[in-house]
């Protein structure tokens, strides 16, 4: 009894993808109108023209299209304006991530200070602010830089929709041989060479 040989099946290869930053990733860690404005008002700072803010980069993105529109494809326009856009979304979820840790470190300061017992954190000689109210004024500042990061990111986005006529989405890049490292890809390299 003779067996057939069997070729190998192959099988479909799953290409992971990097992930790109979304818009609601921003949303998510960067304040909204409201708590930047409570934030604000709490901490002495100016209050911020979120609308106008978020209207000046949707303007500003349309613009550039305009004045772009003679020099590109369709389809130049719209990688062009992805790149873009994907640049301040990038930028707003960086300012919100910060501004998480700014707050983390902030708490926790705000938490030892409460302990009487703790000499470290009590307040500074007079005319000084305590460490813990010094991480919670750099958290408000930080909540402000992202909230103006986020509103200029959604500007952004909502002129990409209305130029392209497509939702913004991140660009996901093909992770290139996921388990190989550049010094893996180099030696191997090195011992093709050696023969």
């Amino acid at each position: 009894m003779t067996k057939t040989a069997r070729t190998p099946r192959q099988s479909a290869r799953v290409v992971p993808l990097r992930k790109g930053t979304t818009i609601e990733m921003v949303r998510l860690c960067c304040p909204d109108a409201s708590q930047a404005s409570l934030i604000s008002e709490s901490f002495g700072l100016p209050l911020l023209d979120s609308d106008g803010i978020r209207d000046l980069h949707d303007k500003l993105i349309i613009e550039t299209a305009d004045a772009l529109g003679e020099g590109l494809g369709e389809r130049a326009m719209q990688i062009h304006l992805q790149r873009i856009v994907g640049a301040f979304v990038g930028s707003a979820h960086g300012a919100g991530q910060f501004y998480s840790r700014a707050v983390t470190e902030a708490r926790d300061a705000t938490a030892k200070s409460a302990n009487d017992a703790r000499d470290e954190d009590l307040d500074g000689p007079v005319g000084f602010d305590s460490v813990a109210q010094r991480k919670r004024e750099f958290a408000a500042d930080m909540a402000l830089q992202s909230h103006a990061l986020r509103m200029a990111a959604e500007g952004a986005v909502a002129a990409y929709e209305q130029v392209v006529g497509e939702t913004w989405k991140p660009f996901e890049r093909a992770i290139e041989n996921p388990g190989q490292s550049v010094d893996r890809k180099a030696a191997d390299l090195q011992m093709a060479a050696l023969g």
